[in-house]
């Protein structure tokens, strides 16, 4: 199991929108701190975990095809901290829209999978949208929320903050080298909530060839969710497939009129969710949580990323609301004036 974590530096009892705490008070991100090993004691055994598997999760699938989630020619530069000079950050990989089965183990083949434009630039068991990104960029909300779950599972994302935004929304925000908001935190659109980084197994075993990236992942009701839109669809983004960080001029002093509602969680739903998995010590962590909420953050996490420990999946809601542009690129306005996506793929 993760750890969880307390920031190690905040602004009083909120993180000031877009606005890292002032210089001095953030000690620069070691090279221990980049990969998710500090502190080291567990890292061994977690990245065991993630190639042979546990009683309740099966080993990760590899083959031949798996080679094709290297991208140098986007991985080098970014750990070298050179950024495109037109302001756009590469899209390292997308969500799969054709994900295995629950009961199948996590596969890292480019196999049977499919972005939202018909391509394969993701992987089979990619349930998230990367984003390449230099170790130590600041990163931020993509709207108005509560901070549910603040965490580090090497085997699983490595060092991650986890935001409900009311209305069954949930993003998870992955590969952080460290969270500057705590669990509990009521966070505005466009806060900074931590600094990237390359924390997970997959960087420990194939640096450099992975890029360094956040690892966004959007969920609804429970379920993943694409924030690319196909042409038939509503997309998650505000501005469509073009998404660029949160400005206050978009709004016009309305911002501050953008009020967050927690989700209506399911005290059945969420019970019986962890019940329903296999693996004991997840569901022995899961259930000790005193808040409904804190629960039910915890086994959504689990339950999204290891599907295949899960015998049932029951609604963790009691409603949820429908697809709706209501995402930020999660930068600071700034750092970032748009995405780059891979060639054919922009509308």
């Amino acid at each position: 199991m993760g750890v969880a974590l307390t920031p190690e530096s905040t602004t009083g009892d909120r993180t000031t929108r877009g606005e890292l705490p002032a210089k001095g008070e953030l000690a620069p991100v070691g090279y221990l701190e980049r990969f998710g090993l500090q502190p080291p004691g567990n890292a061994l055994q977690e990245v065991r975990k993630a190639v042979l598997g546990t009683d309740g999760t099966p080993r990760t699938v590899w083959g031949p095809s798996s080679v094709r989630i290297f991208k140098p020619r986007i991985g080098l530069p970014t750990w070298f901290k050179r950024r495109r000079p037109d302001g756009l950050v590469p899209i390292y990989n997308f969500v799969n829209r054709n994900r295995p089965p629950a009961d199948t183990p996590y596969s890292v083949k480019v196999d049977i999978c499919e972005d939202f434009r018909g391509g394969q630039w993701t992987y089979d068991s990619h349930v998230g949208t990367d984003f390449a990104l230099p170790v130590g960029t600041p990163l931020t909300t993509t709207a108005p929320g509560k901070v549910l779950r603040v965490a580090r599972e090497l085997d699983h994302g490595g060092l991650k903050v986890c935001i409900d935004h009311g209305r069954g929304l949930f993003t998870t925000s992955g590969h952080l080298s460290r969270a500057l908001v705590a669990e509990g935190q009521t966070v505005g659109r466009g806060e900074v909530i931590g600094l990237s980084g390359a924390s997970g197994v997959e960087f420990l075993l194939f640096f450099p060839w992975v890029a360094p990236h956040l690892h966004l992942n959007v969920w609804s009701g429970g379920e993943v969710v694409d924030p690319f839109a196909r042409h038939e669809e509503t997309s998650w983004w505000r501005r469509r497939n073009d998404p660029v960080p949160y400005s206050a001029a978009d709004y016009e002093g309305q911002a501050d009129a953008e009020p967050y509602e927690p989700s209506e969680w399911d005290p059945t739903g969420v019970a019986d969710a962890i019940e329903a998995c296999r693996d004991p010590e997840v569901r022995q962590v899961a259930a000790s949580f005193p808040s409904l909420e804190r629960r039910a953050a915890e086994i959504l996490f689990w339950r999204n990323l290891t599907p295949a420990a899960f015998e049932a999946f029951p609604s963790l809601y009691k409603s949820v609301g429908d697809p709706r542009p209501v995402l930020d690129m999660p930068l600071r306005d700034g750092d970032a004036r748009g995405v780059w996506l891979p060639e054919g793929y922009a509308e």
